[in-house]
């Protein structure tokens, strides 16, 4: 994964980057990633969320609209350990997770708002590659985030 910092992709390219103002809460190993975003919206329900893993490219970034609920985990170390052995790059969850000890040595990007130790519902309800709005920003499907601890932000072209 090529080494990038979200404060200089806003010193260099700031007109053209929307900035995240969701906080989240870093749970997986990789603390810096990016990818083409691929989008599922959910509320406490994590069917679709699962259905994407499994289908989205390798190197994707998957980001998951779960309305900031903080009623349930959108995603554990079952569905983390499956985005892993995939090849995703990320998951940024507007919503919260569970297992985080586990999530912490899973070669993949986590973030989400916090955690939570319930399960979520399996009703299939939600949108996948729909146009997601939260923390101020419009979430795309085959546009670019890249995130680390500084923050989150989003380019329509690619910048590595």
């Amino acid at each position: 994964m090529k080494t990038f910092k979200t404060a200089d992709l806003c010193d260099d390219h700031s007109e053209q980057l929307q900035i995240c103002s969701t906080v989240f809460q870093s749970y997986g190993k990789r603390t810096r990633f990016y990818g083409k975003i691929e989008t599922v919206k959910v509320l406490e329900d994590n069917v679709l969320v699962l259905e994407a893993i499994e289908s989205v490219a390798p190197g994707s970034v998957l980001v998951v609209d779960g309305e900031g609920s903080r009623q349930c985990a959108l995603m554990g170390d079952r569905l983390a350990g499956i985005a892993a052995s995939r090849g995703l790059s990320g998951v940024i969850i507007h919503g919260c997770v569970r297992d985080s000890g586990a999530l912490a040595v899973l070669d993949l990007g986590i973030l989400a708002v916090g955690t939570h130790p319930l399960k979520s519902k399996k009703e299939g309800k939600g949108e996948r590659d729909t146009l997601l709005n939260f923390g101020g920003v419009t979430w795309r499907p085959g546009e670019y985030v890249y995130a680390d601890r500084d923050g989150v932000v989003i380019s329509k072209d690619p910048l590595l």
